[in-house]
C-alpha cells in the first residue's frame, strides 16, 4: 500500500469547497414552438455534481469511485480547469483559482494535468508523437525549441517507450502504448498533480498492472499527486492512499483505503465491495444493487440513494444526510449513523 499522507500535515495542494456542477440543456425549436402554443417546455438540468467538499493533500493518491454517471469525471475535470464550477471555490495551495495573480494561474494550469480514458480519442491523429508530447512544452517555455526532440526521448524512456517511435503515429500504437503516450504528455509540462480519468479501464487487466505500477513508480520519482478516478474499487485499493465514494453528484463517504475494504460505513460502499471478486473459494451468492441509478435529471428529494437502500428510512427520503466524521479521516453521509446500533456487514481485506 501506498504511504499515507495525513491530513493535517501541510495546507491541501488543491481544496474544494462547495463544488456544484450544472448543465443546462436549452428547449429545442419543437419546445419553443409548444410553448407558444400554451407548453411549458423548461431547459432541462442536470445535476452532475451538488455540494462537493475535498482536500487533496500534496503527495497523495485519492481515488474516486461510483456508477457511471455519478460525477467522477466531471469533478476531476473541474479540477484540472477544464470545466469551471457553477459554484464554489476551487483553491490551489490555499488560493482561490479565480482570484490568483496571473503568473501563479499559469503556474496552476501547468501544475495540474489530466490522463483521459481514451487515449485514441484523446491524442491527435495527424500528430507525431514527437509534436504530441513536445508541442506544449515548447510552447510554455519548458524547454527550447532544439531541445525538444531529446525531451521527448527522455520522458518516452521514463514511461517505457523506445525513443526511436517518436516519428509514428498514435495508430501504429497499441492501447497500452497510447496510454503511455498520455502519461508521457500529462508529465512533459511537469505537473505537480495528475487527475487520471478511468486511465486503465479500457486496458486489458495484465496491461492495467503495468500501467498502475508505473503510475506508482512516477510517483516516486517526482513526488506526484494522483486523483485517480475509476468505477473499480479493485484497481483503486492498489494505488489509492484515500477512498472517495460518489453517488448522483455527492460524496457519501471518505477514508483511507484500508478502512473502506475492512469498515465500510455506507450502504452504498458496502453493496460495491459485494461485488467485488474475490480468491476466496467459499461460495458466495451475488446481488446486485437494486433499481436503476436516478436520472440527474430529477434527483431524488433527501438521500440519493434511498431508492435503492435495503436499510432505508423515512428520514431518508426527507432529510439529506451530511457527512459525518466517525474516526480520524473516515467520514460518511448516512442516517444509520444515528442509530445506537450500527448496520455490519461482511468485509475483505485489501487488494495485495
Amino acid at each position: 500500500m501506498s504511504r499515507q499522507v495525513e491530513a493535517g500535515d501541510a495546507a491541501p495542494l488543491i481544496s474544494l469547497r462547495g463544488i456544484d456542477k450544472r448543465f443546462t440543456r436549452p428547449v429545442d425549436l419543437a419546445g419553443r414552438i409548444a410553448n407558444l402554443l400554451g407548453a411549458r417546455h423548461t431547459p432541462a438540468v442536470v445535476h452532475a455534481v451538488s455540494g462537493v467538499d475535498l482536500d487533496v493533500q500534496a503527495g497523495e493518491v485519492i481515488g474516486i469511485v461510483g456508477e457511471s454517471g455519478c460525477g467522477k469525471s466531471t469533478l476531476g475535470r473541474i479540477v484540472a480547469g477544464i470545466n469551471p464550477p457553477s459554484a464554489g471555490t476551487v483553491r490551489y495551495q490555499g488560493q482561490p483559482v479565480e482570484t490568483l495573480p496571473r503568473a501563479e494561474r499559469r503556474a496552476y494550469e501547468l501544475g495540474v494535468q489530466m490522463i483521459f480514458q481514451n487515449p485514441m480519442a484523446s491524442l491527435n491523429p495527424r500528430m507525431r508523437v514527437l509534436d504530441i508530447i513536445g508541442e506544449a512544452p515548447v510552447v510554455h517555455g519548458i524547454v527550447r525549441p532544439s531541445e525538444k526532440a531529446a525531451y521527448v526521448g527522455s520522458l518516452m524512456r521514463q514511461v517505457g517507450l523506445d525513443p526511436d517511435y517518436a516519428q509514428r503515429y498514435p495508430h501504429q500504437f497499441s492501447g497500452g502504448q497510447r496510454q503511455r503516450i498520455g502519461i508521457a504528455r500529462a508529465l512533459a509540462l511537469k505537473p505537480r498533480a495528475i487527475v487520471c480519468d478511468e486511465a486503465v479501464a479500457a486496458l486489458d487487466v495484465s496491461i492495467q498492472a503495468q500501467v498502475l505500477n508505473l503510475f506508482t513508480e512516477l510517483r516516486r520519482e517526482f513526488d506526484l499527486t494522483y486523483l485517480f478516478i475509476s468505477h473499480n474499487l479493485g484497481v483503486v485499493g492498489h494505488i489509492a492512499d484515500r477512498v472517495v465514494i460518489m453517488y448522483l453528484g455527492r460524496i457519501v463517504e471518505v477514508a483511507p483505503t484500508d478502512t473502506v475494504f475492512n469498515r465500510p460505513n455506507h450502504p452504498y460502499t458496502q453493496a460495491l465491495l459485494s461485488e467485488l471478486p474475490t480468491l476466496d473459494t467459499t461460495r458466495r451468492v451475488y446481488k446486485p444493487i437494486q433499481g436503476e441509478l436516478p436520472s440527474p435529471l430529477a434527483p431524488p428529494s433527501g438521500c440519493a440513494f434511498h431508492p435503492r437502500c435495503p436499510h432505508a428510512m423515512p428520514r431518508c427520503s426527507t432529510e439529506r444526510p451530511a457527512l459525518k466524521t466517525l474516526s480520524a479521516g473516515h467520514t460518511s453521509a448516512c442516517h444509520l449513523n444515528d442509530l445506537t446500533q450500527p448496520i455490519t456487514v461482511h468485509t475483505q481485506a485489501v487488494p495485495a
